[in-house]
């Protein structure tokens, strides 16, 4: 019932966040910023585009979800420095000064008034600077506290419920116990056990800030006349067993084990205090990978049944599978197999066992799955319509 002892390490960054990768990041803080964020990190090697289709006549709450994912995701420990590029200098600004609040490189370069050649130029210049930066960084010993880590479930079957998730719930309880940081969410998928999510909180209040979001949610679906079925569960879901959306809710929320809710997050909000989180995010996985890493995650433990395939470009996403048909024919996709369990095998600590030892060498720099078969999706969540 211990955590690995296994030496980690990783990157302490300026405002006393670990990291697990280094990333020197090109950001577009817009759309039409997209094709000079391509142009820098085509010039300079070792910087990562980070490009989206959104940023244009956005307003609201829309709006500020948006900043606060490109935001989010630039002060993310596994990133090292950032080059923000958008094409005006009111908002490029904006994204500039809340990632240097933690005190990591950022420069900002808005393409009004200079074009894309001359921004591509100046912007260039300014990465090959921060990729020095970052090249001469060390690894330095950390500690698994030090590590914040989030969760979803994907393409989920019977076996998910029986092996995948309860492997990470007790993962997450040996984690919660050391004094981790840790999300999960989906809000949708939690609906028919929502009372298990409201019974685990640690307070009223935060029970009351689930509660309104989970009601919100389900009146945003019954307002547009229509209902979850079809949707929620998937023709994956339904094929792998799970015929209704309370089945599939039952065995999500056994990714959280025993663990009480500490806090409640709105999408991308960095949790203040150490503990399980659940974050009110959509159940579509780049989405919510995306929203996590916003947050401050620095590893994702996915679990698939019949098998999704997500990865993102900043957190890495170590996969967890029980379906032997799946690790067979996509082993490829699979970092941890759990079929073993289901075969009586190992017990549950012994399943938490191995997925805290990938979890160790992911750490200290092995690539999952995901990282080595470029899956990259950068999804932002978007609220409603533009103006």
């Amino acid at each position: 019932m211990t955590l690995p002892n296994i030496p980690l390490t990783g990157y302490r960054r300026e405002n006393g966040r670990v990291g697990i990768r280094n990333h020197v990041v090109i950001l577009s803080v817009d759309d039409i910023s997209n094709a000079a964020v391509e142009g820098v990190a085509r010039l300079i090697r070792g910087t990562y585009p980070l490009t989206h289709p959104y940023g244009r006549l956005q307003f609201g709450a829309d709006l500020r979800l948006t900043f606060d994912t490109l935001i989010g995701t630039g002060r993310n420990p596994n990133v090292a420095a950032v080059v923000v590029i958008g094409i005006e200098p009111t908002w490029t600004e904006h994204v500039v000064k809340g990632i240097a609040e933690t005190g990591k490189p950022v420069a900002g370069f808005s393409i009004e008034r200079h074009g894309d050649l001359k921004t591509i130029e100046m912007a260039a210049r300014k990465a090959k600077e921060f990729v020095h930066y970052a090249s001469e960084l060390p690894r330095v010993p950390v500690e698994w506290k030090d590590i914040w880590v989030s969760t979803k479930c994907g393409e989920s079957d019977t076996t998910s419920g029986l092996a995948s998730n309860p492997t990470i719930g007790r993962i997450f309880e040996r984690l919660e116990a050391n004094g981790n940081t840790l999300i999960f969410g989906e809000t949708t998928e939690v609906t028919g056990a929502e009372d298990k999510i409201i019974e685990r909180c640690v307070s009223p209040e935060v029970a009351a800030q689930f509660k309104a979001a989970f009601d919100d949610y389900q009146a945003l679906v019954e307002s547009q006349g229509v209902s979850l079925l079809g949707s929620q569960p998937t023709e994956g879901n339904i094929r792998g067993g799970l015929s209704t959306i309370e089945e599939k809710a039952l065995g999500n929320v056994e990714k959280m084990g025993r663990c009480k809710i500490a806090g409640f997050l709105k999408p991308a909000e960095e949790p203040k205090k150490p503990g399980l989180h659940f974050m009110d995010s959509s159940s579509a996985a780049a989405e919510m990978v995306t929203l996590c890493c916003a947050a401050g995650a620095v590893l994702h433990l996915f679990t698939t049944g019949q098998g999704n395939i997500i990865g993102h470009p900043i957190e890495p996403v170590i996969k967890f599978s029980a379906n032997p048909l799946t690790v067979e024919t996509m082993s490829e996709h699979i970092d941890v197999d759990l079929s073993g369990l289901l075969r009586f095998e190992y017990n549950l600590d012994g399943a938490a066992d191995r997925g805290l030892e990938m979890m160790a060498r992911t750490i200290n720099g092995r690539l999952t799955s995901a990282e080595a078969l470029r899956h990259d999706e950068f999804v932002i969540t978007k609220l409603y319509r533009s103006a």
